[in-house]
């Protein structure tokens, strides 16, 4: 399959496995990697932003602007790592927060993992999102 950007990839999916809602159980791409540090829910005034939900959508335009340093897109990201300080807080805010994904990044599902943890560096910290995206071979270059 190839998307828009021109990124060759495969969404692994078993067959008889349950289709995932938002995030894909794997894929596989060729290309020129970008892998970002976690980004956290603040601007560049280091203001954080109010809220889980808040939070995740500051984090998730962090890594938008990252992007484009690279010239990609949110549709070139193959992988996600997200890590909650509050988990509970995290499942009371999915609406929010999948309101915020696809103002940001779009119908764009990579793979991806939650995970729960007690704090992150930043003590006002709710989230940090770790991706990784691909840009697709050039022509007239190997991947």
């Amino acid at each position: 399959m190839t998307d828009d950007t021109g990124l060759a990839y495969r969404v692994l999916q078993p067959a008889a496995w349950p289709r995932p809602r938002g995030y894909a159980n794997g894929v596989m791409a060729s290309g020129t990697m970008i892998v970002l540090a976690g980004q956290i829910g603040w601007d560049e005034q280091g203001r954080f932003a109010d809220g889980m939900a808040g939070q995740v959508e500051q984090a998730l335009r962090n890594i938008v602007r990252l992007l484009a340093e690279a010239e990609a897109a949110p549709q070139n990201i193959v992988r996600m790592t997200w890590f909650v300080t509050d988990m509970p807080a995290y499942r009371d805010s999915q609406a929010a927060i999948g309101a915020a994904y696809r103002r940001v990044i779009g119908k764009h599902f990579p793979a991806m993992s939650v995970i729960g943890v007690s704090q992150l560096v930043e003590s006002e910290a709710l989230v940090e999102i770790e991706a990784t995206a691909v840009l697709p071979p050039r022509r007239g270059t190997k991947a």
